[in-house]
């Protein structure tokens, strides 16, 4: 897979209490993903730009919300997530080290 294929699978990370309870608990790490990433494109993204070894990829589409807004009613976009369940001793660091 080319490198900016593999830039253009992985978004953002999704950093919340939620994940943080499940990156403590489980190793697992949640990502916000595209919405054509396959499982096999996102464990060889992280793979390749964390060098960390993947044992899991679960994915799954969130449906946007719909909202009100003066009177008139709009929905927020599509998007998909990744929960990337990493082998025992690999971690991912996202914040600013010193």
């Amino acid at each position: 897979m080319s490198n900016e294929r593999l830039l253009s699978v992985l978004i953002a990370p999704r950093v919340s209490e939620k994940t943080a309870r499940i990156q403590a608990d489980h190793n697992q790490y949640v990502f916000e993903v595209a919405t054509i990433a396959t499982k096999q494109d996102v464990k060889a993204a992280v793979e390749a730009l964390f060098k960390v070894k993947v044992e899991d990829v679960q994915v799954m589409n969130v449906k946007g919300k719909t909202k009100g807004f003066r009177g008139r009613s709009g929905k927020r976009a599509d998007w998909r997530k990744a929960y990337v369940t990493l082998a025992d001793g690999q971690s991912i660091e996202f914040g600013a080290q010193g």
